[in-house]
């Protein structure tokens, strides 16, 4: 498998925590590796990208194009999902969006870059790297922490990075 086509070791390690054939929202998907990930595990999914030309479409999956990041309308309302799956994106406005996403039992699972990532290269604008315990705060009294992480990874390349996978009990 392609270095870009790996599934985040996050997601990977949580995935099991999203309840059996729950529905799950693949947020700024980009190829769609996760959402292609998770509909072999037989979850529906459903993928928004700003560009969804290099997605395929499949049974079980909803694909909205959208820009996120244009002040236009929430594409999928007041919909919650078994799990909220972000991975290599922010646009701090959407986080309390994001967490109102996730169901009843269900996970957010988030795997960004964090401050400090500068050092190894892109992304290095403040804007798109996340502070220090910004997403443990954001969630706090809204979901129930799992697991916390904000530190450097090596794989697939060295970067800071933050990861939280949190559950709305």
């Amino acid at each position: 498998m392609k270095k870009l086509l790996q599934i985040s070791p996050w997601v990977e390690r949580f995935a099991d925590q999203i309840p059996s054939g729950g529905a799950v929202l693949d947020l700024a998907c980009g190829g769609g590796r996760h959402s292609y990930f998770f509909l072999d595990r037989e979850h529906p999914v459903t993928a928004i990208d700003r560009d969804i030309s290099t997605l395929q479409p499949r049974d079980g999956l909803e694909i909205i194009q959208h820009n996120l990041e244009d002040g236009s309308a929430w594409p999928i309302g007041r919909a919650q999902f078994a799990a909220v799956v972000v991975v290599n994106y922010l646009h701090r406005p959407l986080l309390p969006r994001l967490i109102g996403a996730v169901g009843q039992g269900g996970v957010l699972v988030y795997d960004t870059f964090a401050i400090g990532n500068e050092v190894f290269g892109r992304p290095s604008n403040p804007d798109f790297l996340l502070r220090e315990n910004e997403l443990y705060h954001a969630v706090e009294g809204e979901l129930e922490v799992v697991a916390y992480f904000n530190g450097r990874v090596d794989e697939p390349n060295p970067a800071l990075r933050q990861r939280i996978c949190a559950r709305r009990c």
